[in-house]
């Protein structure tokens, strides 16, 4: 089980957005220069992130992006889902450990990464 940078950079640009959205849509250049991320790889995350409701864009000048529903009501679970798609955590079927030995654990892998899902699940923004 791997988080990956895409989640990484994820969840830290949405915890951005929502300490600044206070003061109007947050346009992307500016989330980029913060958090040292490129304005290309930031937009194809807030693209997924946009397509499962989690942010809403405003065009135009002062235009940019802001929470598509509360803090409160956004979990670390929702925007790795909505980034990595639905296997979220899960590991590589083979893993590090082959064929073979993906066969014997593969209970135990995917009851963590269920248990890891279900914990971040009850982490929400807000809390960030």
């Amino acid at each position: 089980m791997r988080l990956s940078a895409k989640s990484r950079f994820a969840v830290a640009a949405m915890i951005d957005l929502a300490l600044r959205e206070s003061s109007g849509p947050v346009p992307l250049n500016s989330i980029g220069q913060r958090l040292q991320i490129s304005l290309s790889y930031l937009e194809q995350l807030f693209s997924k992130l946009r397509q499962q409701g989690l942010v809403e864009s405003t065009r135009g000048p002062g235009g940019g992006y802001t929470l598509g529903r509360s803090a409160q009501l956004i979990s670390v679970a929702d925007i790795i889902r909505a980034v990595e798609g639905p296997r979220g955590l899960q590991a590589d079927e083979a893993g590090d450990t082959g064929e073979a030995g993906w066969q014997l654990t593969r209970d135990l892998w995917s009851g963590l990464n269920s248990r890891m899902m279900e914990h971040l699940q009850g982490i929400k923004l807000l809390q960030l």
